[in-house]
């Protein structure tokens, strides 16, 4: 396995210090992957809407009924 090295401020590192039961390893390499899963999904979906005809009307209308919908559901359950 590869190691990454961080350069850090000595207060972030003394505050990092005081959380001993967190895996500062385990954190990063979690959050760097999910970093990489975001920009691979953006990436992909980039790429569907390059091939897309959707127009940016059709878009607006077909957000507005999203919203439409939506909002009568919440009503329905009574939540609005």
């Amino acid at each position: 396995m590869v190691s990454l090295t961080l350069k850090i401020t000595n207060d972030f590192k003394a505050l990092i210090d005081k959380l001993t039961w967190i895996n500062w390893s385990e954190l990063a390499r979690d959050e760097v992957q999910k970093k990489l899963e975001e920009e691979r999904s953006v990436e992909t979906f980039k790429k569907i809407i390059a091939k897309s005809r959707l127009t940016q009307e059709d878009a607006d209308r077909l957000s507005e009924n999203v919203k439409q919908s939506m909002h009568q559901s919440l009503k329905r359950k009574g939540l609005i």
